[in-house]
């Protein structure tokens, strides 16, 4: 039997909050609905961020109203803060599977940059988010990102990502996304980033999230699977990027992805033909 590899659908939350033009909620919607037939298990919908920092993400909670049910499928939410939290309870739609993701930064730069305060203070900033999330019996997913370079410093030290990765988990052990987010990482630099977090986080609960602004993110892709991982954040029709990360665009894109994982004989449980719809829908976004 072949080794399943689990695909979390970034593209209507990472993709579309960097896109220039408002995107209706009913596009949105549209987009999630077909995603949600597709085999996927988890879809990132949104974020509960302040809508000044990032407007495109300021509909959320109209967009959670909106989807069609999707018994199968985990809709995952960004919470930054206990405002975030608020607004995700105040959404929240009974009887559907949510995941509350957390994030923090592998770089100081990033971090003073994008949440104006340190990595341990984004950290303790989060706790609250985290108690309430487990108050809730809700799953959690942290998301790292920079971990292999900053727009601000530079490249990122394997074990600055290591020391990130045991402060979150430190909170809860939640598994990690490890994020290349302006996509600079080459294979070589990403074993070495994943050996290192690989000391103090098991291989199951690690995902790679990488962007193809390098044109590196299949074949970091690749040397992930070697190493062990069998999760990867991907954007349908490559979506995406990272509002406060100069030269950041292009998420992996998820067709992309299904194709790699299908030529070395992996399960995804997921049809590439809707993946394709949804994947030309996408791109009619932009």
């Amino acid at each position: 039997m072949a080794e399943f590899v689990r695909l979390h659908e970034v593209g209507p939350r990472d993709g579309l909050q960097n896109e220039p033009r408002a995107i209706p909620v009913a596009q949105k919607v549209a987009l999630i609905d077909l995603l949600a037939t597709s085999g996927l298990r988890d879809i990132e919908v949104g974020s509960f961020v302040s809508p000044k920092w990032v407007p495109q993400m300021a509909d959320t909670d109209r967009v959670m109203a909106a989807l069609a049910p999707a018994p199968d499928v985990r809709f995952a939410v960004l919470v930054p803060n206990m405002t975030g939290w608020e607004a995700f309870l105040a959404a929240r739609v009974p009887g559907v599977h949510y995941e509350i993701a957390v994030f923090i930064s592998a770089s100081e730069g990033f971090s003073q940059n994008n949440l104006n305060c340190s990595i341990a203070q984004s950290v303790a900033r989060l706790a609250p988010v985290v108690e309430a999330a487990r108050a809730e019996d809700l799953r959690l997913r942290g998301y790292i990102s920079c971990v292999t370079d900053c727009p601000f410093d530079g490249p990122t030290l394997p074990e600055r990502v290591a020391d990130a990765a045991a402060l979150l988990r430190a909170i809860a052990p939640m598994p990690l996304s490890l994020g290349d987010t302006i996509g600079k990482g080459t294979p070589q630099r990403v074993a070495a980033m994943l050996e290192a977090v690989m000391q103090v986080v098991p291989v199951s609960d690690l995902a790679g999230h990488f962007h193809d602004t390098g044109g590196q993110a299949l074949a970091n892709i690749d040397v992930a699977l070697d190493l062990g991982l069998r999760a990867f954040d991907s954007a349908v029709g490559g979506l995406g990027g990272c509002p406060y990360a100069p030269g950041a665009p292009g998420n992996v894109a998820t067709e992309a992805v299904l194709e790699l994982l299908d030529r070395r004989g992996f399960d995804t449980g997921i049809d590439a033909t809707v993946i394709a719809k949804a994947a030309q829908m996408a791109r009619g976004m932009r």
